[in-house]
């Protein structure tokens, strides 16, 4: 089996960048998106062409904003938007779906923002969203995905000293709050796989970062301990243009 998950930057910019075809080439079973930047028609629409994929959709009240879908191969089981909290509810930015093995949940967590003017309210998440988490993890394993917009050590930024507690994104409490949620029970697929490797998902649009690889690797796949046996592979394929993330891969033996 193989899952993809892939912040696009907007769903219908990315369809003019050769979504379609790049989403062909993955051969996966499940593609996880997130900041679809679409209301949920916009995005069934933009995704027509990929007749061979249902699509569950989750669309922010606030049009053109956040947003997340996966895309399944075959038919999935339950589908559960959002996680249950007003607050927390009103941005599209949880999909999960439930498989005969597994929770697949696909995420996109809300930026501190500039200045960390929305770091209390990303702390709430963080705790709130944990608890759902845990909750799913009860019943069945869960692999969650997405864009977490923080980088968890030093070695997944490229600058960790000068963005430490200064920048959103990687300040103590976005990084005691992704610890959180790890505590649940769920292993960072690639650094489990790859504990020395430097690679990143995410550069900043300005500054030619990306040609200079000035990166932060801020998307994950988290996969519940009893999973992460399963797990054949997690690559981060940073050779794929059309966003200011790049996609990632989990492959497991299912």
């Amino acid at each position: 089996m193989k899952i993809v998950s892939w912040n696009v930057n907007g769903i219908r910019a990315a369809i003019k960048k050769d979504f379609v075809k790049v989403a062909r080439s993955f051969d996966a079973d499940f593609i996880c998106i997130q900041e679809t930047k679409a209301q949920d028609d916009q995005v069934i629409e933009a995704l027509e062409e990929l007749t061979e994929f249902k699509v569950t959709v989750n669309s922010a009240e606030k049009k053109g904003y956040s947003g997340t879908a996966i895309l399944s191969r075959t038919k999935p089981g339950n589908e559960h938007l959002d996680i249950g909290i007003e607050e927390h509810d009103q941005e599209g930015r949880v999909t999960a779906i439930e498989l005969d093995g597994f929770y697949l949940v696909n995420v996109y967590v809300p930026n501190s923002g500039s200045g960390l003017k929305r770091l209390d309210y990303r702390s709430r998440w963080d705790k709130d969203f944990g608890k759902y988490i845990a909750g799913l993890n009860v019943k069945k394993p869960v692999i969650v995905t997405g864009d977490f917009n923080v980088a968890h050590q030093p070695i997944d930024l490229a600058r960790p000293k000068e963005n430490y507690n200064k920048t959103s994104g990687y300040t103590q409490t976005e990084i005691d709050g992704l610890d959180g949620i790890l505590k649940v029970g769920l292993v960072d697929a690639f650094r489990a796989k790859y504990p020395d490797k430097v690679q990143y998902t995410f550069w900043n649009q300005r500054f030619k970062a990306r040609e200079r690889n000035v990166g932060w690797r801020i998307d994950y796949f988290f996969v519940a301990e009893s999973l992460f046996p399963l797990v054949k592979d997690a690559s981060i394929r940073d050779e794929i243009m059309g966003s200011d993330h790049c996609p990632i891969e989990l492959e497991l033996d299912l």
